[in-house]
């Protein structure tokens, strides 16, 4: 049985979206790779960016706190350096169209 987790993500330079070099532009399509990757393997419930630059969540699904972290860290914008990252436990109390399980 799987359970909920949330990873914030913070970037190390918050201006880094506005200018990134081409490693940087590598390291950040890995990191939205693999999280469309998460979602369509049904791991990766939501995963986005608030819109001010505060910060970034993934909620996904992970047997284990040791699997959840173990998937957060090999994040490849935390494995750069780019982001710092922060996991939590979580509970979907209410959700659009998501069956209550």
């Amino acid at each position: 049985m799987s359970t909920t987790y949330l990873y914030m993500v913070r970037l190390v330079h918050p201006d880094l979206l506005e200018h990134t070099d081409p490693e940087q532009e590598r390291v950040m399509e890995a990191h939205f790779v693999r999280l469309k990757e998460g979602v369509e393997q049904g791991q990766v419930v939501l995963a986005g960016p608030c819109t001010d630059g505060a910060f970034g969540i993934v909620i996904f699904e992970a047997q284990s706190e040791q699997e959840a972290e173990a998937y957060m860290l090999a994040d490849p914008a935390v494995v750069a350096g780019i982001m710092t990252a922060e996991l939590h436990p979580f509970r979907i109390s209410l959700m659009q169209n998501r069956p209550r399980g």
